[in-house]
């Protein structure tokens, strides 16, 4: 196996129960000890379920520890990834391998938008503009990559010198000097509450987290450091549900902005930004992680099963526009929400594999003519081939890119560093994937929120589901290497992180919101005209057009209006301290629609039906477009981006479900 263990601490796996080295060992006071996820009905539906597809007989060991349980279910996990996706075969060996000598730093470089920084063109436009949004930190791992990618393609046509891209002063004073209120509140960090810097493992009961997103993730992480606060060893924690604290995030005056609250062109610079304050995170905290690439693989023969994840909603779109996951996991999802997410041991109990195999070709030869009859299926059966459908995915959910990374953050010792290094991966998925994981992880959280009828709770669905989502024949993982139960741990701990935090990490921190309207804003800047003749009447044309209110009076916006009948009209909005979107949005309803305050009605002064989902954009000036949290003050936005416009208009269709 390409991801096999050590010789010494090889097992044997029969039936997903693990003998030998394991099966002996006592279990660690650190093990769980909460009450079992099995149930004896959950143990004898099992093997009854085991005995239809093997000549094991049945279990006499009726009382398993609940740790052991739970991990033999990951291990039964494991040998249904190896058995059903071919780890024998050299392709799959020779589809993994890792980056050759300095195509690492040359593949990052060109997904943070760089690239020109190794290149002998003289266009630099973007890769200045860039620059000059980084903090110190960033930029030094930036130019780390430079330097290593340098010393490694010495037999290339040099670039330019490192210390000549970095020496000006226009690539990083911009950011360190701003008055951008995001890099002044780097002392709040440093006068954090105790709790929020105390390591965990040192504290009693676990207390609020303050979730801090003003201040690029990478430079708290000098701040923690320099303080000492953060715990250099690898302690062990005990892994209770409770010991998750409640993770509060302050809302700035801007609002939260979520990941499909941004058009594609600023998501694109958010995810350059988000890779290099990633990576200068795992340099501050020694993670050394490789990036793999798969080569490619033949078309599968199911048209479901075994298809690339975008090639398969490509697919879906033609029939379902709205598609943001595939239509195929949308329909597995939803049948698990309505009849599977009581079972007892739902996700655990294994189904039969000979009905799992007719229900898969059923799927692959009736699913798209809508001709399944969804109510002879059982839930087990469901389940199990939700997992394989995961799992045998040409490339896994996390991508083979940053698979590994994931894997890494169980190493981080701090919680909210873990989180930050979660929030910045998650944002560097492909969108196919984003949303897919999103589906899947909202689905989990729903059958934890079930625990007392199912029996399954955190620890157990993050254990189950780990090794679906965490091992992958295409990139070997490291979660296999050295002693089996603590790395079927770090699995399991990563995977309860994204069950439990997300709807946090599903949102683009605050200082990488600055960083875009500022790339933007230098963007536009350097684009001008180089005469200065122009430049200076371009200046004036551009800050005399600007709103701008007289003195003692309060500023006003007039906001378009783009909805159905509607979509010509235009109100005007006079702002004030404590204006907020939603007021904006209240105003639109009393004076447009027949509707509360609340907005909840639906009714024109004609009778007919309004329009759902309506929202505040701002479009243009520092930005692309931004669908605008309800909370946003418009007083402070109006002063962030005083060239956006205003525009009221539906939310689109898919995005709703995110």
């Amino acid at each position: 196996m390409p991801w096999g263990r050590s010789g010494s601490a090889a097992l044997l796996l029969f039936s997903g129960r693990v003998i030998g080295r394991y099966k002996a060992r006592d279990p660690s006071p650190t093990e769980m000890s909460v009450e079992p996820w099995a149930s004896p009905q959950d143990q004898a539906a099992a093997e009854l379920s085991h005995s239809e597809h093997t000549d094991t007989p049945p279990s006499q060991d009726q009382e398993q520890h609940p740790d052991k349980l739970c991990l033999d279910s990951f291990w039964s996990e494991v040998e249904n990834i190896q058995q059903g996706s071919g780890y024998a075969d050299d392709c799959s060996r020779r589809d993994s391998k890792h980056s050759e000598e300095g195509e690492q730093e040359e593949q990052w470089l060109a997904d943070a938008g760089l690239s020109t920084l190794i290149s002998e063109d003289t266009e630099t436009v973007d890769k200045t503009a860039l620059l000059s949004t980084l903090t110190k930190t960033q930029a030094e791992a930036v130019k780390r990559r430079v330097e290593t990618y340098t010393l490694r393609k010495r037999n290339k046509p040099p670039p330019r010198d490192v210390r000549d891209i970095f020496s000006s002063q226009t690539l990083v004073s911009e950011s360190q000097h701003s008055e951008d209120p995001a890099q002044n509140s780097m002392a709040s960090v440093a006068k954090s509450p105790l709790s929020a810097v105390t390591p965990e493992h040192q504290r009693g009961t676990p207390k609020d987290e303050y979730f801090i997103t003003d201040v690029a993730y990478c430079e708290q992480a000098v701040i923690l450091i320099k303080q000492a606060k953060l715990p250099q060893n690898n302690s062990q924690r005990r892994k209770e549900d409770g010991t998750l604290p409640r993770v509060i995030c302050p809302k700035c005056r801007l609002g939260v902005t979520r990941i499909q609250d941004l058009s594609h062109a600023d998501m694109k610079k958010v995810r350059q930004l988000a890779l290099i304050d990633m990576t200068a995170l795992c340099d501050l905290l020694e993670l050394e992680v490789k990036r793999h690439k798969t080569g490619k693989r033949k078309n599968p023969e199911s048209p479901l099963f075994g298809v690339p994840l975008a090639t398969l909603l490509e697919n879906d779109q033609k029939l379902k526009p709205s598609a943001s996951i595939p239509l195929l996991l949308q329909e597995l999802l939803s049948f698990l929400e309505k009849k599977g997410i009581d079972s007892e041991g739902i996700l655990r109990v294994p189904g039969s594999q000979s009905r799992i195999k007719l229900l898969q070709q059923n799927l692959e030869a009736n699913f798209y003519s809508r001709h399944v009859r969804w109510d002879e299926v059982s839930p087990n059966d469901a389940a199990a081939l939700l997992k394989k459908f995961i799992r045998e995915l040409p490339a896994p959910l996390l991508t083979a890119e940053y698979l590994n990374n994931f894997s890494a953050v169980r190493e981080i010792t701090e919680l909210k560093q873990k989180l930050h290094m979660l929030n910045l991966l998650i944002l560097l998925l492909p969108e196919p994937n984003r949303n897919t994981l999103k589906a899947l992880l909202e689905f989990l959280s729903k059958v934890v929120s079930k625990e007392k009828k199912n029996r399954m709770n955190l620890w157990a669905v993050a254990t189950i589901m780990a090794p679906n989502l965490f091992l992958h024949k295409a990139v070997p993982s490291r979660l296999t290497e050295g002693g089996e139960k603590g790395q079927a741990e770090k699995a399991a701990d990563v995977m309860r992180l994204l069950i439990r935090y997300q709807d946090l990490l599903w949102t683009i921190p605050n200082f990488l919101m600055s960083q875009v309207r500022r790339l933007n804003e230098n963007s536009n800047r350097r684009y001008q005209l180089y005469d200065r003749r122009f430049k200076n009447l371009l200046r004036k044309i551009h800050t005399d057009s600007r709103e701008k209110p007289e003195k003692n009076s309060e500023p006003h916006r007039t906001v378009k209006i783009q909805v159905g009948e509607l979509e010509s009209s235009t109100m005007d909005y006079q702002l004030n301290l404590n204006s907020r979107a939603s007021d904006l949005l209240a105003q639109f309803y009393r004076q447009f629609l027949r509707s509360p305050e609340n907005g909840k009605g639906k009714m024109r002064r004609n009778g007919s039906v309004a329009y759902s989902d309506c929202a505040l954009y701002e479009v243009g000036g520092n930005i692309g477009e931004h669908c605008l949290d309800p909370d946003t003050h418009l007083l402070d936005l109006y002063n962030s981006n005083p060239g956006g416009e205003w525009i009221i208009k539906r939310r689109p269709s898919g995005s709703r479900g995110l």
